[in-house]
């Protein structure tokens, strides 16, 4: 059989549409791997991969009928355990070629070849390469069986009661035909559960030309089911189709309108449809009102909708549909849509006006009723210990007018908590809040501070605008991360329900983003007291954390390793200063004293380790007697005072070039200089001087972990 191209398709009831591509790539994905592991596809084997909502499908070019044969040399046993003194064959090695089909014919064709330090017969072979039938009903169970299926359905192949012989399949979604066609040839003994291959499928349930839709052959699977099938079954082409009808309806509308950019709502509502047609729709103009978060909120999660905004961002009153069919007439489309998002509407109108009879600052109480963590009390415990830890933090970056700022604004941030909208759509926490607080006449800072506190909620997001709302958000995500360590509800795997680790990452970009000076194992640890008894003080535990956070981050900007591991190894205070201390240590690491000085300093730290007792830098003059030591004890006294001086400016860079000047004076001395010598005063005062040394050199990094 020669070589021709593969199609296979599953035809299912709808399939759930956020697992859609996932779902698609997985399965075209294992089939072609499989076979390709079986030797049925060539080298320049194109895969493509089909997903609609009811429907998974690969092509795959090039797909032989046979494997080639392939030569397989099995290793038997050792010579010695496989042939006599006579070199004939003992009964074990017989028998272990029986197993393998053959008989003592085979003996004389047996190889030997050195196995390890003993010799040892080889028996080759021929292998027969696999039939694409089989080979593809292989691939396609394993194909099936690794599918990121979210959640099982089990039904039965057969519609009535479960009886004696009736046979029940688990599947994503129940299945109704398979296609396999290699060329235009059907691969009838292919199946899958509970399915026999041939060569129709079903296109759109309404729209279809035909039904069912028969493919002549592998290649015209896409032509046809578009053509007959009124279906687009590349997700990719849809998704494309769709973003250039919702650019042609804006368009069509005028005045520089936009639909709302979101990747997420495009795929989801890639999979809900086989054919798309947009559609422009409208609502009321009262109900732009209503904060435009709560009105987009519920078009995309409720409707999947499009907003449409203008060419400032605000909310107009039309909105984009992605429909399913396309009538001759819309009307009845866009009047049944417009007809089903209007309640959507005024409820949030309802819930925004309710909301609004109430102040926040009334609704404090009303968190002492909601529970945040059994261990750690309810929301209005928590409230109190962010404001507590608020006020700290205030305290050290402001005045008392911040103080009261900071105060105010962590008291409210979570009352929007317990309001109608809300309640309703938990997205909108912290952003109705700041509605709510301007509605209440508080200032601008604190109303941002409110909505801001949350930031960044994810990798990129926006810090909070104002110096309010990067307190606040300090204090919020520090409560978070010391009493959730404070009680052992540790990030596990994969595993971090109450995102630990965004929250970490989020001091660490407003620490470093922001240069504040706030040193970070106080900040940790003036957060514990807030708890009292109910926790143990995590501080050692959380702060390892947070430098794992930031090692990753800093790692992921393109800094080595290497450069990473110098500079936290000190355990630097001031995060702020974290990217002038790298990029004063890849400075310093392009030099060419840099190999020299990173070994000399890991030598010395190692010198260190091992001395009896701590070392303390300082040099006795008087007891220097080699002139390698008095040299590097005057350079030291030279060059020191320029890079403390460079160091207490700030100057990372010009510390460690200062210290460049050491190279020649130190490899004197570990080339001259007996370290531990047998008088005590002696080796006291040469290992002063090497402390005395280690301190000058790793002030902006540990140089050590420079060395190769």
């Amino acid at each position: 059989m020669t070589s021709q191209n593969l199609l296979v398709e599953l035809f299912v009831e709808e399939l759930p549409p956020k697992a859609l591509k996932r779902l698609g790539d997985a399965f075209a994905g294992v089939l072609f791997e499989q076979l390709k592991a079986q030797g049925l596809t060539a080298a320049y084997s194109q895969l493509t991969s089909f997903a609609s909502p009811r429907r998974l499908a690969a092509h795959i070019t090039e797909v032989a009928g046979q494997a080639a044969d392939r030569a397989l040399s099995q290793k038997l046993m050792p010579v010695s355990v496989g042939l006599d003194a006579a070199g004939q064959a003992t009964p074990a090695l017989l028998k272990k070629l029986q197993a393998l089909g053959a008989d003592a014919s085979a003996v004389p064709g047996l190889k030997r070849a050195m196995d390890g330090k003993a010799e040892a017969l080889f028996y080759d072979s021929s292998v027969r390469g696999a039939v694409l039938a089989d080979g593809l009903q292989k691939a396609l169970a394993e194909s099936i069986a690794r599918l990121p299926i979210p959640k099982v359905m089990s039904y039965q192949l057969e519609s009535g009661c479960e009886l004696p012989g009736w046979t029940s399949v688990s599947f994503v979604r129940p299945a109704h035909s398979l296609v396999a066609l290699h060329g235009s040839e059907v691969l009838l003994s292919v199946s899958a559960l509970g399915l026999n291959a041939g060569n129709s499928t079903q296109g759109h349930r309404f729209e279809a030309a035909v039904s069912p839709v028969v493919l002549k052959d592998a290649d015209s699977y896409a032509e046809t089911l578009r053509t007959e099938g009124a279906v687009i079954a590349s997700f990719d082409e849809r998704k494309a189709e769709i973003a250039r009808q919702l650019a042609a309806a804006a368009q069509r509308v005028g005045g520089g309108v936009r639909p709302i950019d979101d990747e997420a709502l495009l795929d989801e509502v890639t999979a809900l449809v086989e054919r798309p047609n947009v559609l422009v729709c409208e609502f009321e103009k009262q109900f732009l009102e209503v904060p435009q978060e709560c009105l987009i909120l519920t078009m995309k999660a409720n409707q999947k909708y499009f907003p449409l905004l203008d060419a400032a961002g605000k909310l107009t009153h039309q909105f984009l549909v992605v429909s399913n069919i396309r009538p001759d007439d819309a009307s009845a489309v866009i009047g049944g849509n417009e007809r089903v998002v209007r309640p959507r509407l005024a409820d949030a109108k309802f819930f925004f006006d309710q909301d609004r009879k109430k102040t926040l600052e009334s609704r404090v109480a009303g968190l002492d009723k909601v529970v945040y963590h059994n261990k750690l009390g309810t929301q209005g415990e928590r409230v109190q210990r962010v404001r507590a830890i608020a006020r700290a933090v205030a305290g050290q970056l402001g005045d008392a007018s911040l103080v009261a700022q900071a105060d105010q604004a962590a008291q409210l941030a979570k009352t929007d908590l317990v309001t109608d909208m809300v309640g309703e759509f938990p997205e909108l926490q912290g952003i109705m809040g700041r509605y709510y607080a301007l509605n209440d006449g508080l200032a601008q800072d604190v109303a941002d501070a409110i909505e801001d506190h949350y930031k960044p909620r994810f990798a990129g997001d926006d810090l909070p605008r104002n110096r309010v709302g990067v307190v606040v958000a300090l204090a919020d995500k520090l409560e978070t991360l010391v009493g959730m360590f404070g009680i052992g509800n540790l990030p596990t795997g994969d595993k971090d329900p109450f995102a630990l680790r965004r929250h970490a990452l989020g001091v660490v970009r407003m620490l470093v983003e922001r240069d504040l000076p706030l040193d970070l194992g106080a900040l940790v640890s003036s957060a514990a007291p807030a708890f009292g008894a109910l926790i143990t003080d995590p501080s050692q535990a959380l702060l390892d954390f947070i430098y794992d956070r930031l090692a990753g981050s800093l790692r992921e900007q393109g800094y080595s390793a290497q450069e990473v591991d110098a500079v936290l190894a000190l355990r630097p205070q001031r995060l702020g200063d974290v990217a002038r201390r790298l990029a004063a240590v890849r400075a310093f690491a392009a030099l060419p004293e840099a190999p020299a000085l990173a070994a000399a300093n890991k030598r010395v730290g190692n010198i260190l380790k091992k001395a009896d007792a701590t070392v303390q830098p300082g040099i006795t003059e008087s007891l220097l007697q080699e002139p390698a030591e008095k040299a590097l004890a005057d350079a030291l006294k030279t060059i020191a005072p320029r890079a403390d001086a460079a160091w207490a400016a700030g100057q990372y860079a010009e510390n460690l070039q200062a210290l460049a000047g050491l190279k020649t004076p130190v490899d004197a001395f570990f080339e001259q200089v007996m370290v531990n010598a047998e008088d005590p005063a002696l080796k006291a005062n040469r290992l002063g001087l090497l402390a005395t040394l280690h301190a000058a050199m790793n002030r902006v990094a540990d140089l050590s972990r420079l060395a190769a």
